[in-house]
């Protein structure tokens, strides 16, 4: 593989990115009760639950079989569990504690949750950050991959002269996916995220929501053919120092993107902002985020975390309400019977209540999604898109990524009381399931 850089200093400060993310993930511990990501210097107790940490922290023992291991997936050599990058060829860990997705499906814990609650929000990470980060664009962009033949050199300039021809056409619609892309990397992510591309390509979106992105799912996005057409909120070396964030892709001309951390998230949840330019003129803001995930596990199994949840979505109307057209949308994590209403301002509206007032509308179900049989039942609204707009009208709101995709299937153990069942399951684009809203001029 070629990779061209247009400076030394820019490989040297992505090489830096990429040790600074490695480095911070190593030292770190996650806690096998909670998941929760502790800094270096937490290392008595897990700053959630209390729990002691692990035995992978403890000074390492005599024998090196006893010390847990990851194995690569590309070389299949066994890594040490600590290490964030594989000792031989360097692949990258997948999401560290993924195997704790398991620790709610032990029969032991049948009957101390709600049925409502499953393994889908975890694994939870820690973030310090307190700046709100302002990045404004002139003719920066992040960096898109190379290709490695004709073909898809060809197709990405087959795309650049379309997207070029939809920007000098007078705005009359404008289409927005938003997509929780499940950072899970041992389940098929390059088909999976293959699959979502193909869902970019025939919806053509002019703006991107994506939630739970990691490093290598980015990797895996900047390489695909739709990703050039695309200006960034991510910058690689933000996409190599976190393990996972929210990110906006716009095809049209941004004047800033931003972030504003949540200053009550333990989990490193933020709301992405960017100012969009539009051909009439017109001011338009559209804005993503993860809000607070429910985490049962100890101390208490009913740390669902609604009022941070609601807060946040409080700060979030705070911050966009001052705009004249905004479009906020993401994986609100959101559930109405704890949480109640939305917290809309006068003039906000819920695309999908207002345009599908009488369908459901669960992005994540439990029963309609395959992949996810054998979890406990979970079905929920959980992303959406909210709106205030005084110069466009939402026109349609579509739910995407429904269909498995075809010939890929995965085997999972499914745990009932002591029998162990193998269950051989489809393969979905996400845990989740995608939206896509048009919206047009008034």
């Amino acid at each position: 593989m070629i990779l061209w850089v247009s400076s030394p200093s820019q490989a040297l400060s992505q090489a830096l990115g990429k040790l600074v993310a490695c480095c911070d993930i190593s030292m770190s511990w996650p806690c096998k009760r909670c998941t929760f990501l502790n800094p270096p210097s937490q290392k008595s107790t897990c700053q959630i639950c209390l729990s002691s940490p692990p035995s992978l922290s403890a000074p390492p023992s005599s024998s090196s079989s006893s010390s847990p291991k990851w194995p690569c997936k590309a070389c299949t050599f066994l890594n040490p569990y600590k290490s964030s990058n594989c000792e031989i060829c360097d692949t990258r860990c997948p999401v560290l504690s993924l195997s704790n997705f398991e620790d709610l499906n032990d029969p032991l814990y049948e009957g101390d949750l709600d049925p409502s609650v499953g393994s889908v929000f975890f694994p939870l990470r820690s973030c310090k950050r307190k700046i709100t980060d302002s990045i404004h664009i002139e003719n920066d962009r992040a960096e898109s991959g190379s290709f490695r033949d004709d073909k898809g050199k060809a197709s990405r300039k087959e795309i650049q002269i379309s997207a070029t021809e939809d920007l000098g056409k007078s705005l009359s619609l404008l289409k927005i996916l938003s997509y929780n892309v499940w950072f899970r990397e041992d389940l098929e992510v390059h088909k999976r995220m293959k699959a979502i591309g193909d869902l970019i390509q025939h919806h053509n979106p002019d703006l991107i929501f994506f939630q739970e992105v990691t490093p290598n799912i980015f990797d895996i996005f900047k390489e695909s053919g739709w990703w050039n057409v695309y200006r960034s909120s991510v910058s690689l070396n933000k996409a190599y120092s976190r393990q996972y964030f929210c990110m906006v892709l716009s095809k049209l001309p941004v004047k800033a993107f931003s972030t504003v951390p949540f200053s009550n998230s333990i989990m490193g949840r933020e709301l992405c902002v960017a100012e969009i330019e539009v051909m009439n003129g017109k001011s338009f803001v559209v804005a993503t985020s993860h809000l607070e995930s429910p985490c049962p596990a100890p101390p208490k199994w009913d740390q669902m975390y609604s009022k941070e949840r609601v807060e946040q979505a409080r700060e979030a109307m705070n911050v966009l309400c001052k705009y004249p057209n905004v479009v906020f949308g993401g994986d609100m994590n959101w559930d109405d019977k704890m949480d109640g209403q939305f917290p809309l301002k006068d003039g906000w509206i819920d695309a999908w209540s207002q345009l599908r007032p009488d369908e459901i509308g669960w992005t994540y179900d439990t029963k309609s999604n395959q992949m996810l049989a054998g979890n406990r039942t979970l079905q929920k609204r959980l992303d959406r898109f909210i709106c205030s707009l005084q110069d466009f009208k939402i026109s349609s709101i579509d739910m995407v990524g429904m269909n498995e995709i075809p010939g890929v299937s995965y085997t999972k153990e499914k745990k009932a009381k002591k029998e162990t069942k193998q269950l051989l399951l489809p393969v979905l684009p996400s845990d989740h399931f995608g939206l896509v809203l048009t919206i047009s001029t008034k």
